[in-house]
């Protein structure tokens, strides 16, 4: 855990989410600022700055983090209409918190702009 990581604050539930599904490894919560009628965060629990820092040890719960985030489209009934996933990496990729994550967005049909 990063003392400085929002996201670690949060997993370690020192800072209050509105978590849809936790497993050992992965929180899924509700995004504060919302991009879309459905916009979850799908993070890990152990810290990882960025995409570029992930490591052959961290391959299972990388696909932790994908199964979470089915697990969770199912919970919220968009799985089947269908949804987004999106991580950014680094500065100029849009990356604001540098902990990995996925966003999960859905719940109206999603252009490409």
């Amino acid at each position: 855990m990063s003392t400085d990581c929002i996201f670690c604050r949060i997993a370690a539930g020192e800072i209050p989410a509105n978590v849809v599904l936790q497993t050992p490894s992965v929180l899924v919560f509700r995004d504060i600022a919302p991009k879309a009628p459905i916009h979850l965060l799908v993070i890990p629990k152990k810290h990882i700055a960025t995409v570029n820092d992930i490591t052959s040890e961290d391959w299972e719960l990388v696909g932790q983090l994908f199964d979470a985030a089915a697990q969770a489209a199912r919970m919220e009934g968009v799985a089947e209409k269908g949804y987004r996933l999106i991580t950014n990496v680094n500065a100029d990729g849009g990356q604001e918190v540098f902990h990995i994550h996925l966003h999960l967005l859905a719940g109206k049909r999603l252009g490409f702009s």
